[in-house]
C-alpha cells in the first residue's frame, strides 16, 4: 500500500484523485488532505478517507475544520498555514504528493515534496513555470520522481520510449529520434468567437468550457489560452528542451491529448475521454495500469478530428507565454504572477476579457530581462510583479 498526501484536495484535480483512489482502497491510503476554505468539502473527504492529517491555509477555516472534526470524535489532526502545507508534503510517511494547489501557492509545498525525495504528481503547472531549472536541479540532487498530471503533458510522457521516461530531465528528445512535442489545446469556448466581440465577453462565459470542468482560474486561462502558455513552458522544463521543439495545436474535441513527432515520419498520439482520472491513474500507479470509470472511446460514436494554428489575434496570451519561455525564469515568473492578478481582476468584474492580456502584456515588457536565480529572488519577483500589476489595475479602474 502506498500513502498519499493531496496538496489542494478540494480542486477539481484533488476530487478527481480521491475519486480514483476510492476505487482501490488496498493499493493506496490517504496519509493527508489540504484545502484552502472550503471546510465543508474537506471535512467530507475526511469523514469519507480518514486521514492523519488535514491543513487548511486559511487559519478561520482551519479552526471551523478542527471543531468539525472533534465532534464527530474523528482523529485526524488539523492545521494550518503555509508552513504546515511545507510540512506535510514532505512528511517521512508520505510515499506520493499529488502537487494540485493552483497557482504560485503551491511551489514551496511541491519543492518540499521533492527535497525529500517523493514521487510527485505533478498538477500545479506554476511549479515550473516560476522555478523550471531550479526545480528540475533539485529534482535530480534530491532523487525525487516526478510525474507530470497536466492531460497534455501526460499524453507526451507516456508516448515517449521507455528509456526517455525513467529521466526525462537529463536526456535529449533527439538522441531518442524525437523531432517535435505537440502540444494540443481544444482552443477553449471562444474558438469561433467574433473577435470584435471580445472585450464584452462575461466571465460565466469565460468559465464554461465546452470539454472539460476545471477551476474558475484555469478556466479562463484555457479562454484566453494562457493555460496553453504555461503548459508550454513546463513542457520546456519538463521534457529539456528548446522552445523550438514544441508546437501547440488546436483540437477542439480534445480526444487527442498530445502527439510526440519522430524524425522517421512517425507521431505517436495519446487519446481518450477528456477526464482527468485518466493521467491521474496513470501516474498512481506507473508503470502500470489501474480501472478507472472512465469510458473508454467509442471510435464508432467520435466526430471528424480537426486541428489548426492558434491565431495570435485570439490568443495573444498564448504568444506572451512564449515569449517569456525564451526569456527565461525571470519573464515567467512575472508573468504568472500578472496573469494571476488579472485573471482574478476579470472575475471580480473590474476589468474585461481583453485587458487580462494587455496588462499581461505590461507585465512581461516590465519583467522580462529580470534574471531571477535562486527561490529567494523567484519569490521577490514574484510580490514584486503582483505589486506592479496592483498599481497598473488602478489604472484601469
Amino acid at each position: 500500500m502506498r500513502t498519499l498526501v493531496i496538496l489542494g484536495a478540494t480542486g477539481s484535480i484533488g476530487c478527481s484523485t480521491l475519486d480514483v483512489v476510492a476505487m482501490h482502497p488496498d493499493d493506496y491510503q490517504v496519509l493527508g488532505l489540504t484545502g484552502a476554505t472550503q471546510v465543508d468539502k474537506l471535512f467530507a473527504q475526511i469523514q469519507q478517507f480518514k486521514p492523519r492529517y488535514a491543513v487548511m491555509t486559511d487559519t478561520q477555516a482551519a479552526d471551523q475544520l478542527r471543531q468539525l472534526v472533534k465532534d464527530a470524535n474523528l482523529s485526524t489532526e488539523v492545521y494550518s498555514g503555509a508552513q504546515a502545507l511545507c510540512d506535510l508534503a514532505a512528511h517521512p510517511d508520505a510515499d506520493m504528493v499529488m502537487a494540485a494547489i493552483v497557482g504560485a501557492a503551491g511551489l514551496l509545498p511541491t519543492l518540499a515534496a521533492v527535497e525529500q525525495g517523493k514521487t510527485v504528481l505533478l498538477a500545479n503547472k506554476e511549479a515550473l513555470v516560476m522555478s523550471g531549472e531550479l526545480f528540475i536541479n533539485k529534482v535530480q540532487q534530491y532523487g525525487a520522481t516526478l510525474l507530470p498530471i497536466d492531460s497534455e503533458h501526460n499524453a507526451i510522457f507516456q508516448c515517449l520510449p521507455a528509456q526517455l521516461q525513467q529521466n526525462t530531465a537529463t536526456q535529449k528528445l533527439s538522441d531518442f529520434g524525437i523531432s517535435k512535442l505537440l502540444l494540443t489545446g481544444s482552443g477553449g469556448p471562444f474558438l469561433r468567437k467574433d473577435l470584435t466581440e471580445f472585450s464584452a465577453i462575461t466571465p460565466a462565459q469565460a468559465v464554461a468550457h465546452p470539454n472539460w470542468v476545471m477551476g474558475q482560474k484555469i478556466s479562463v486561462d484555457s479562454a484566453t489560452m494562457m493555460n496553453k502558455g504555461l503548459e508550454f513552458i513546463e513542457a520546456r522544463w519538463l521534457f529539456n528542451c528548446a522552445a523550438d521543439d514544441i508546437q501547440v495545436v488546436i483540437h477542439p474535441q480534445s480526444i487527442i491529448h498530445s502527439m510526440v513527432q519522430y524524425t522517421d515520419g512517425s507521431v505517436l498520439a495519446q487519446l481518450g475521454q477528456p477526464d482527468m482520472r485518466t493521467p491521474i491513474a496513470h501516474a498512481l500507479a506507473f508503470p502500470k495500469r489501474i480501472q478507472t470509470q472512465v469510458k473508454p472511446l467509442n471510435f464508432f460514436e467520435l466526430a471528424d478530428f480537426s486541428f489548426s494554428e492558434p491565431e495570435p489575434a485570439r490568443y495573444p496570451n498564448l504568444y506572451l507565454a512564449i515569449a517569456a519561455c525564451g526569456y527565461g525564469q525571470g519573464a515567467t515568473t512575472a508573468l504568472n504572477a500578472a496573469n494571476e492578478m488579472t485573471v482574478a481582476a476579470f472575475l471580480a468584474g473590474q476589468i474585461s476579457f481583453t485587458d487580462i492580456a494587455l496588462l499581461n502584456e505590461k507585465a512581461l515588457e516590465r519583467f522580462a530581462t529580470i534574471k531571477a536565480p535562486d527561490l529567494e529572488s523567484i519569490l521577490a519577483l514574484d510580490q514584486e510583479a503582483r505589486m506592479f500589476m496592483q498599481d497598473q489595475l488602478r489604472k484601469v479602474n
